[in-house]
């Protein structure tokens, strides 16, 4: 009996097939376009992609973008800012707001778009381990939205209680609900 890839395993997996995989931003952003108009949502906190993650950029023409900054202290946590207070490499390599940029109030966010390594149909997002989001995310009542290719879309990931799990996935097919367990039989 094989065991099951542990969540390291799989973040190198990951990160090596994202490597080789062509560019899907434009026609993902198409569909989160559509998806986000069709129900009416203006604000949308977005993330700074790196590391091959797609692309959300083209979004901030439509809609009023917002982005994150990591903090460190008293613990890891992320900031909400306005998008184009994003202008400095932060210690992840990842753009974002200077120390002292605006913050933005979480009711202020009508959707989240959530970068990851992997996702699987059922919402479970394989991030980089630092649980910057799955501190985050449980604060805001939003749609959380998993971007990604498809072809980092999978049947299952491992997933822990602590994991926040994403309400839709979009990838360059279109924009889905994640799919709920307990209908699907599994245990």
């Amino acid at each position: 009996m094989q065991a099951a890839p542990t969540k390291a395993s799989l973040r190198v997996w990951a990160k090596a097939r994202r490597a080789g995989l062509p560019d899907v931003s434009p026609l993902l952003t198409a569909h989160l376009a559509a998806w986000l108009r069709s129900r009416n949502i203006r604000r949308v906190l977005a993330y700074r992609a790196f590391g091959g993650e797609p692309s959300v950029d083209a979004l901030a023409s439509g809609f009023e973008l917002f982005t994150t900054r990591a903090r460190w202290r008293p613990a890891p946590h992320l900031t909400l800012h306005p998008w184009a207070s994003a202008t400095q490499r932060g210690k992840l390599g990842i753009l974002e707001p200077p120390p002292h940029a605006p913050q933005v109030p979480h009711q202020d966010i009508e959707a989240v778009l959530v970068p990851g390594l992997a996702f699987d149909v059922y919402g479970v997002r394989l991030g980089y381990g630092g649980g910057f989001y799955d501190r985050l995310l449980p604060a805001l009542r939003v749609p959380l939205i998993g971007v990604t290719g498809s072809a980092l879309l999978l049947p299952e990931l491992p997933g822990e209680t602590h994991d926040v799990r994403m309400h839709f996935i979009a990838t360059e097919q279109g924009v889905q609900p994640a799919r709920d367990k307990s209908s699907a039989g599994m245990p």
